[in-house]
């Protein structure tokens, strides 16, 4: 299945298959994964800015936070709680779609916001078609080439955002969430609570949780790479140690010394580019 993409190996517990140009698509990341151990996998989903699409071809599953409901193929709307992904043998490919994009592609919206919704339930019989083409792809390069033509297909009959939920949105991203939303407000031409609605039924989030969630993600992915959490609640725009403390709590339920170890965040550099300086070693059992 590895032929004809660009495959890296992780510690020699993972290795991660990345598109080639032609089949990226603007706002989107994708990555596939497979285990090179049979060894059982459980890691807690770490929040980030974008909606997490996943298909797994192997026994991986993404878990509820109750752990009532599991599923091999869906997607994880924003600040998803206690998620978690777990399994023997990973097979999965994993696209992570910008909110701008995600609203053409999916409708999503506030009710949409830290869901985990089945493909099935978003798109019915035609989520059954691309996952069977996707099976049936020959190397992962076939299954982006598959995932891209779906992204493509939603963006041209969805709904895209508004002009200013877009411009809003970026400067979150552009300034690490450290933002005012009055004076994101002002720059629109809008009212506060104009930007107040749209942007939630948009986006999924409120625009000040909006920005926490990119301040939190840039937050965890300097702990991630090993600094410590008092210089990353200083240089981050947090209050103090207690409010990064808080903030990394109301998003993932642990500390941020947990958030720093945390096994999601360990392939995010060679797959998405982000967080450290080099993959460390996967901890499983």
């Amino acid at each position: 299945m590895w032929p004809g993409g660009t495959v890296r190996d992780v510690a020699g517990l993972w290795d991660v298959a990345l598109p080639a140009e032609a089949v990226r698509v603007p706002g989107v990341s994708m990555a596939g994964f497979r285990s090179r151990t049979d060894r059982f996998v459980d890691m807690q989903v770490v929040p980030y800015p974008a909606l997490t699409l996943f298909v797994d071809f192997g026994d991986g599953r993404v878990v509820d936070d109750a752990g009532s409901r599991w599923m091999d193929s869906g997607v994880v709307g924003l600040a998803p709680g206690g998620a978690r992904g777990r399994g023997r043998s990973i097979d999965c490919l994993q696209v992570r779609i910008s909110p701008l994009v995600a609203h053409a592609v999916f409708g999503a919206g506030a009710e949409f916001s830290g869901a985990m919704v089945s493909l099935e339930e978003l798109w019915g019989r035609e989520a059954v078609r691309t996952r069977e083409r996707m099976w049936e792809a020959g190397s992962w390069q076939e299954r982006f080439a598959v995932a891209r033509e779906m992204l493509l297909r939603g963006q041209s009959e969805g709904p895209a955002v508004d002009p200013e939920v877009a411009h809003a949105w970026r400067q979150m991203v552009r300034q690490q969430g450290r933002v005012r939303v009055a004076g994101l407000a002002e720059e629109t031409g809008w009212s506060r609570k104009r930007l107040w609605s749209r942007f939630r039924s948009q986006v999924g989030l409120t625009p000040k949780r909006a920005a926490q969630l990119v301040r939190f993600d840039h937050a965890a992915h300097r702990l991630a790479a090993g600094e410590q959490s008092a210089s990353v609640a200083a240089t981050s725009g947090y209050v103090d140690q207690s409010h990064l403390h808080r903030e990394v709590r109301a998003f993932t339920g642990v500390t941020p010394n947990a958030v720093a170890q945390a096994q999601w965040l360990d392939v995010d550099d060679v797959a998405w580019g982000r967080g450290r300086a080099g993959a460390r070693r996967l901890r499983v059992g």
